[in-house]
């Protein structure tokens, strides 16, 4: 598949589509019965002569994330309605990683990505929507909902669900990983525990760090595909409400206009996101998210952009989890707007690039005000966080293929240590909360990878463990699996190949040298090449774990994490 020939081709740039997919449903006399079956869901005469517009809603009630996301997608609906278009709302799925994290149900997050596309591009496409609103909460559905719009390339718009505001004591779901590290660490009593689990999660929103959530929201208002400011708003507000119906009279103004996905999404507008990722020092599944984004769209983007870019680009929002405040922090002076603006007048963003308000990103940008004098929540270029970027691409012989680490600066940029082998996620934690892992040990997590797993679970609860035995400057972690967007201390993950297809990372034995280094970006085990070919004629994959039902279907579709974990081809 190339960018040219998507789920659905668009006419010459700039051509008014006018029904041309909802005309092909409803005219005519052999679409009778089409309309009689509309009609029973509330369409009138009229309305088979507007431009149908989809409402993609998210909402379960399996996460608080997406709790409030039915009345999200009613505004959305409401704002189509009175644009002139016909809004139908229909849902798909989210698992909730905070839930999941740490059993084998993880398993299924980075396979829901996929799930929530798929059935996105199903709906739009079989009921024939001339536009679409996409409304995400949880950390896949962002990806999820962003492949499928440039799958489908029909005019559309993403609304982010919006942050959760943050818990007694400005606690937040990592805040609850990290006290169980504490609990078995004997630094904080049961009681403690206990009181931090009721008080953490206070209603609705996404988690509440510059975790996966708000930095896919960050990236996607910068790709363009999201109304100004939208990724920065409390999910319980008026402003995420009217950013909503705002939403869905914007998808009726691109479809008079002619402007499609194709339009905005592309090479520059993919470094805009990245640019933004790293200046708000945002998670790490943001490589493999935006990389899937690309696929998608048939624009090269290889992990080497992330360094290319990464050399020039400042971390300048002292954000968590490594740093200090909470995005509802940084939604009250301003969001990412005025980040932005900085970004641009320092020649790191492309202001050219399209966004779905049909103005460039520097025109919507040009009335921006700079932050509010003595907040230090966000920096200057002459005093950054880090001055490069905290997401460091390392190759070596434990990763031909590539890993990303994320490296705040705090925990330093090199550490040489010996391994500490675990198969499986489990088996890690339970090495760090009994005591196992002692400093100067690398945890290597391997069989965790995209097949192997299947599906790359997250490695929160291991970091967050060692953060909580106070290991996190002692003791670096390294899987072929993901982190979780609120993981910091020294991680390295996506390592690839994975070990499930015998990379590297399946050879390694307790006691093996590693170093990592992220000023030469480099991850090496300190092991003769003659030695590691003895042990690669040795090597046995062991079965897999998933060889039916959706694990096994991910399983045996999906690509690399170098690739972006997809399970889609170009050519099919």
């Amino acid at each position: 598949m190339t960018s040219k020939d998507r789920t659905s081709p668009p006419p010459a740039s700039g051509v008014p589509t006018d029904r041309q997919y909802s005309s092909v449903v409803v005219d005519g006399l052999s679409q009778t019965p089409s309309r009689a079956m509309l009609r029973a869901v509330g369409f009138s005469d009229a309305d088979f002569k507007r431009n149908q517009i989809g409402i993609a809603s998210t909402w379960s009630m399996v996460t608080p994330c997406n709790m409030h996301i039915d009345a999200l997608a009613r505004a959305a609906a409401a704002g189509a309605d009175e644009a002139g278009g016909k809004a139908v709302l229909f849902n798909t799925i989210t698992v909730s990683d905070g839930i999941s994290m740490g059993t084998p149900g993880m398993r299924y997050s980075l396979v829901s990505r996929e799930v929530i596309a798929d059935s996105i591009e199903t709906v739009v496409a079989a009921e024939g929507f001339d536009g679409f609103v996409a409304i995400g909460g949880c950390d896949k559905n962002m990806p999820g909902c962003m492949m499928a719009i440039a799958r489908l390339n029909r005019p559309a718009v993403f609304v982010y669900g919006g942050t959760i505001r943050p818990g007694a004591q400005r606690r937040d779901i990592v805040s609850v990983f990290e006290a169980v590290g504490a609990v078995a660490a004997g630094r904080m009593t049961e009681a403690e525990l206990a009181e931090v689990e009721r008080t953490a999660i206070p209603g609705p929103g996404s988690c509440g760090g510059m975790y996966t959530a708000n930095t896919m929201a960050s990236a996607i208002e910068a790709l363009g595909f999201s109304l100004p400011n939208s990724s920065a708003q409390d999910a319980v507000s008026p402003q995420k409400a009217a950013d909503c119906k705002r939403a869905g009279a914007a998808v009726v103004e691109l479809i008079r206009r002619g402007i499609r996905p194709s339009d905005i999404l592309c090479k520059e507008a993919l470094e805009n996101a990245i640019a933004v990722v790293i200046a708000v020092g945002g998670s790490t599944n943001a490589v493999l998210h935006l990389l899937a984004i690309a696929h998608e769209a048939g624009i090269p983007l290889t992990l080497e952009d992330f360094t290319r870019i990464g050399q020039r680009v400042p971390v300048l929002a002292d954000l968590r989890p490594s740093g200090r405040y909470s995005m509802s922090e940084l939604v009250a002076i301003g969001g990412i707007r005025p980040l932005m603006r900085t970004l641009l007048d320092a020649g790191l963003l492309h202001g050219q690039c399209l966004t779905v308000s049909g103005q460039t990103l520097a025109e919507t940008l040009a009335d921006v005000q700079p932050y509010p004098a003595g907040q230090d929540i966000v920096r200057g270029f002459d005093n950054p966080i880090k001055k490069d970027s905290h997401l460091v691409v390392l190759h070596g012989n434990l990763a031909p293929e590539g890993a990303v680490a994320k490296i705040s600066g705090k925990e330093g940029t090199r550490f040489a240590g010996t391994a500490r082998v675990y198969g499986s996620e489990e088996a890690a934690l339970k090495g760090i909360l009994d005591g196992t892992v002692q400093a100067g040990d690398v945890v290597v997590i391997r069989y965790e990878g995209p097949r192997g797993g299947p599906g790359m679970r997250e490695m929160l609860s291991p970091t967050g463990a060692i953060m909580g035995k106070g290991l996190g400057d002692k003791v670096a972690l390294i899987t072929d699996g993901r982190f979780s967007g609120g993981s910091h201390g020294f991680v390295v993950g996506h390592v690839a190949p994975e070990a499930a297809v015998g990379g590297p990372i399946a050879l390694v034995q307790d006691g093996d040298p590693i170093t990592i280094d992220a000023e030469s970006r480099t991850i090496n085990m300190g092991v003769e090449p003659a030695e590691i070919a003895r042990r690669r004629a040795a090597w046995q994959p062991p079965p897999p774990k998933a060889t039916g039902g959706t694990l096994g279907k991910f399983a045996q579709l999906v690509s690399s994490a170098s690739l972006g974990a997809v399970t889609t081809r170009h050519g099919t």
